[in-house]
This record gives structure tokens, C-alpha cells and sequence, in this order.
């Protein structure tokens, strides 16, 4: 947990990477056909670009939260853990 946000109404980022590499960032949105889906946004690939970016919605949204997933199939994992359409 990079920073916790409301409990009920915080939006979350989560840092996905695998091993410490190819840091992305991965958000909970609609997708074109209208149903739940991760949305790629920020920067990817450099960690310092990825963590600038964060820090910067969370000084502007508080109620943010940024979860890091550092495992094999990260996205997949997200998936899995918050679309339930």
C-alpha cells in the first residue's frame, strides 16, 4: 500500500510490475462498450516518471488510493480483484 484513501469513495491506482520491472499504472474506469474495465494511464517503464505521476493525482485527489502489485501477470491479477461486471 503506497497510500491509503477513503474508505468508500477513494479511487485506486494500482502500480503494476513484475519483479521490479516495467513499472505501469493500471485504474479502475469505464470502457468504450460502457462496462467496467483497467485503463492503462500515466507513464510506464520508468520508475521515477511512474511515481511523479501518482503523487501528483493523490496531492490532488486525497481520498486516492495507490496500491503496488509487484508479482508475475500483475494485470491479470487486478483484473481478476476488482472487475466484476
Amino acid at each position: 500500500m503506497l497510500a491509503k484513501g477513503d474508505d468508500t469513495a477513494g479511487a485506486i491506482l494500482f502500480v503494476a510490475q513484475d519483479r521490479g520491472e516495467n513499472p505501469h499504472i493500471l485504474e479502475r474506469g469505464i470502457g468504450p462498450d460502457g462496462r467496467t474495465a483497467l485503463i492503462a494511464t500515466g507513464p510506464a517503464d520508468d520508475t521515477q516518471a511512474v511515481t511523479d505521476y501518482w503523487m501528483r493525482r493523490r496531492r490532488s485527489d486525497p481520498d486516492l488510493w495507490v496500491v503496488e502489485v509487484d508479482i508475475a501477470a500483475a494485470e491479470r491479477f487486478v483484473a481478476e480483484t476488482i472487475l466484476h461486471d
